[in-house]
């Protein structure tokens, strides 16, 4: 096995991801990865992406081969350790598990519904669907590899009326709102119960690994997601809080660790409802395409901040530099550096 990660330095990442996810952690929780020198010679493999995740003739052993590969070539620094993300299958991927069209032919995967009336939709999570049996077929092949020294995240399954959004078509949605506000909460309400279904049937696959993630790449060892809705930037405040926030606080409530995705500027406007959850954990705040990136919003993270919640941040190090002098706070940050960064990456270690 060419992965050089033990069970002591798992243990150790568990630790310190679970203290941050309670809030005790006294410093950033820092997941650096850096490609070094180690070469086992073995030649690579096209690794699995939203660009050829249709390919269901390619065995599963195989993909999770070339993934092996690549994570043999990293060194995995602070509190990162090996980890895959399904997520390229596309992010809302329960709209295909519920009988939507998953479609790659532009290289990147977009989902689409059935032209049909609202009230004609229902949506049902189908353990026996092909996307959904992929998936699964790869986490038992990587199960089998790994032995649970490579944790393997959740599908990005998307937030409940972005996946709306997909089967109905935004434009008809955004009327829908207005026109069938009782007919849009039925929907999502059929949305939720597949979303927590397809949770529950993947984790049920994953049960022997040292914990769950997702793409955002946090370690949990009890039930946790990264929540989300990139809807929300098209609409107001009441809307939000009448079709959007039940969802998400039903969510905190059944998953013990949450964090949610803030995409966008237009979407800020969101905030105070979000940090209204009691039971979630924390905000991962994105400025988002065309926006001054993280540290240009410090006021952002100190709203954060003051209502008690920890923070992502995904821009590089130098905004981080930038943010714990002006906050000192205690923000999870993810990086790739590039080859022949340690030295770089032992400074940010040390940054408290």
């Amino acid at each position: 096995m060419p992965i050089r990660f033990d069970t002591a330095r798992m243990d150790a990442v568990k630790e310190s991801h679970a203290r941050w996810w309670e809030g005790s952690l006294s410093r950033p929780l820092l997941s650096i990865i850096l490609p070094d020198a180690y070469d086992d010679g073995r030649p690579p493999l096209p690794l699995l992406s939203q660009a050829n995740c249709h390919d269901l003739s390619r065995p599963a052993e195989d993909v999770i081969e070339a993934w092996d590969r690549w994570l043999s070539h990293f060194a995995f620094l602070g509190d990162s350790y090996p980890n895959v993300s399904l997520d390229v299958f596309g992010p809302g991927v329960l709209s295909a598990f519920t009988g939507g069209i998953l479609d790659n032919s532009s290289g990147a995967v977009w989902f689409r519904g059935e032209k049909k009336p609202l009230s004609e939709i229902r949506v049902k999570y189908d353990p026996e669907n092909v996307w959904a049996k992929r998936i699964k077929e790869i986490y038992r092949a990587g199960t089998e590899r790994w032995q649970g020294k490579v944790i393997m995240g959740m599908p990005d399954l998307g937030g409940v009326l972005d996946v709306a959004a997909a089967l109905r078509g935004t434009d008809d949605l955004l009327c829908d709102l207005i026109d069938d506000p009782g007919e849009v909460l039925r929907l999502t309400g059929e949305i939720r119960k597949a979303w927590h279904e397809a949770y529950a049937d993947f984790s049920s696959v994953l049960a022997g690994q040292h914990g769950c993630t997702d793409w955002n790449g946090l370690l949990s060892t009890a039930p946790s997601y990264i929540l989300q809705c990139d809807f929300s930037a098209m609409i107001g405040k009441e809307m939000y809080d009448t079709f959007v926030l039940p969802d998400v606080r039903y969510d905190t409530e059944t998953l013990e660790n949450t964090i949610y995705h803030l995409d966008g500027a237009g979407a800020l406007r969101h905030l105070d409802s979000i940090l209204t959850l009691p039971a979630l954990n924390a905000v991962q705040w994105v400025p988002g395409a065309g926006s001054p990136p993280s540290d240009h919003w410090p006021d952002v993270f100190r709203r954060i901040i003051s209502a008690g919640k920890g923070w992502m941040m995904v821009d590089g190090p130098d905004q981080f530099v930038f943010l714990q002098k002006e906050l000192h706070g205690t923000p999870f940050c993810r990086w790739y550096l590039p080859a022949g960064e340690r030295r770089r990456a032992e400074e940010l270690l040390s940054i408290r």
